[in-house]
């Protein structure tokens, strides 16, 4: 089962398995990592990471005939925003109920430490 799934029954979004692919990718992986931790076929898998290579939220780097895939400055950035408004969601979740999906709490941890990553990296 998908850690990330809060309600397995639903859908995932293109920017909640954006999110989820900068999370696996920000310590370097390959992509198979990616395809089994994000619970993607190998198709959806290219996909993703050709259109996130595309907008640089993600780098590939070769290294010993293996590509390997890490989040840019600019994935970090939107992994804080991303973040950042699940929880504003969350928190308004409280108050009303809705059928928005909101990230589980382990995505939204360390929200401070992205932001001064996402400043180092675009130094």
């Amino acid at each position: 089962m998908n850690p990330w799934a809060s309600h397995p029954s639903r859908r995932r979004d293109r920017l909640y398995i954006m999110a989820e692919i900068l999370e696996i990718a920000r310590d370097r992986t390959l992509k198979t990592p990616i395809m089994y931790k994000a619970n993607l076929s190998f198709t959806q898998v290219n996909d993703y990471l050709r259109l996130m290579i595309e907008l640089n939220l993600l780098k590939q780097i070769k290294q010993d005939h293996r590509n390997i895939y890490t989040a840019t400055g600019k994935g970090l950035d939107f992994l804080q925003r991303y973040r950042e408004l699940a929880e504003l969601l969350r928190t308004e979740e409280k108050n009303c109920k809705t059928n928005v999906k909101v990230p589980p709490s382990h995505m939204l941890k360390n929200v401070k430490s992205f932001v001064y990553i996402s400043k180092i990296a675009k130094r």
